[in-house]
């Protein structure tokens, strides 16, 4: 279980009932969704327009199902191998604890969907996966102001862009376009704005849904490429120079391929990329603002910096990725994940915000020994947490952040610390 990278699965529907028994659909296609991604993360899957009325049932319908995991050898760069998932069931249905109410003159509302793949996952007696899957939801409704309605990150590519009215229309990943407002308040990443977009620029976006109309008002907005092609995922392997001069750079490294835009070049997802590093690429931060020299994000995160288990995206032009044994990028952005451990006894410290983790799960493989988490003034404490004090040691938890190598040594930036059961 330690080892499964993604399950991905066709959804081929999702429908609301209500207590008369009147269903409607909540999603347009039938689109495949990576639930391993979003560890800890939301995103926006679909936005439609629904009956006025009050649903108290969810049901989803499921089609084809993929578990990747990583094989891990005695030297040299791990691997990923998939093998078809065989559903026990291929329709849950879920009882709303609050109903799910649409008004007709109401704000948005929507529902969080999520997917609990250490429950639904099954193993033998040994811990090995059979590839038998159990599926297990946990869905909620939202209002359109509660925490869980907010998108951590939305990938999508630029279509247009419209200066005068502040907006632009992006393209997401399942192929269905949405507008984005931006106003004087929305914070821009590496110091670029509005008019840096172009139609071959692929951005990531953090915002709400508005109030008013189907649009997305953006509080976030990073630019992942310019250049039309972008690639999103996890290091596996930093490939080291040969040279014995120091200090001495690494040449390229592995990435396990979780977001593609577009899905026509020579990388597909669930596979393992190299990606080599000429030393003219640009390093970005995710959610780091600084907009002075020298940018603090390039002392924190650059090329001699990068280990496994780091989440990045990569963006160039598509012609840099035909080949995914020789991709070349012209950008390199560090970005948030969850990433699931265990508490180590005595670590945690009140006076320095700190304490420890050993991390499991897939990127327990990549990263061998305890990780320093740091508390800061923006952490997010969700699901029973309210700051240190109630951690103790062997609690299992999801840090979301940012993972830096502090001289050699990982260590996490909280921006949310959740509790699992």
């Amino acid at each position: 279980m330690d080892s499964v990278t993604s399950f991905a699965v066709q959804l081929e529907s999702i429908t609301a009932t209500d207590s008369l028994g009147n269903s409607v659909s909540l999603l347009s296609g039938t689109p495949t969704v990576d639930f391993a991604r979003f560890n800890g993360l939301q995103t926006l899957l679909d936005m439609n327009d629904v009956p006025v009325g009050t649903y108290t049932s969810v049901t989803v319908a499921m089609g084809t199902a993929t578990i990747s995991y990583l094989n891990v050898p005695a030297s040299g760069a791990p691997t990923i191998q998939s093998e078809a998932a065989t559903l026990t069931t291929s329709t849950v249905t879920v009882t709303l604890d609050k109903p799910l109410v649409i008004a007709q003159a109401g704000a948005p509302a929507g529902l969080h969907l999520d997917f609990d793949l250490r429950k639904s996952i099954l193993v033998d007696g040994t811990g090995q996966v059979t590839g038998q899957v159990t599926p297990t939801f946990n869905i909620n409704s939202v209002a359109n102001s509660d925490p869980g309605a907010y998108i951590d990150e939305f990938d999508a590519a630029v279509v247009s862009v419209n200066t005068s009215a502040q907006s632009f229309v992006v393209q997401g990943p399942h192929g269905r376009q949405f507008t984005v407002n931006v106003n004087g308040q929305t914070e821009w990443e590496n110091s670029e704005g509005l008019s840096s977009l172009t139609t071959s620029s692929i951005v990531t976006i953090s915002g709400t849904l508005d109030r008013a109309d189907a649009t997305i008002d953006a509080d976030d907005v990073a630019i992942l490429s310019q250049d039309g092609f972008y690639a999103d995922g996890q290091v596996t392997y930093v490939i080291p120079s040969p040279s014995t001069a120091l200090p001495a750079t690494p040449i390229g490294f592995d990435v396990y391929v979780r977001g593609l835009l577009p899905t026509t070049t020579g990388l597909t997802l669930g596979q393992i990329a190299t990606v080599d590093l000429g030393g003219n690429e640009k390093f970005y931060i995710r959610w780091m603002h600084d907009t002075l020299p020298p940018k603090i994000s390039s002392v924190f995160f650059n090329a001699s910096s990068m280990m496994p288990g780091q989440r990045v995206s990569v963006g160039g032009p598509a012609s840099g990725a035909a080949n995914a044994s020789d991709v070349t990028v012209k950008r390199v952005v560090l970005r948030h994940w969850g990433f699931d451990g265990t508490v180590v006894a005595n670590s945690v410290s009140a006076s320095g915000n700190t304490f420890q983790i050993q991390v499991n799960g897939f990127a327990g493989n990549l990263i061998a020994q305890p990780v320093t988490v740091y508390v800061i003034g923006g952490t997010g404490w969700h699901n029973g947490y309210t700051g240190l004090s109630s951690l103790s040691g062997g609690d299992n938890v999801r840090i979301v952040g940012l993972l830096l190598n502090l001289s050699g040594q990982p260590v996490l930036v909280a921006h949310y610390v959740d509790e699992l059961d």
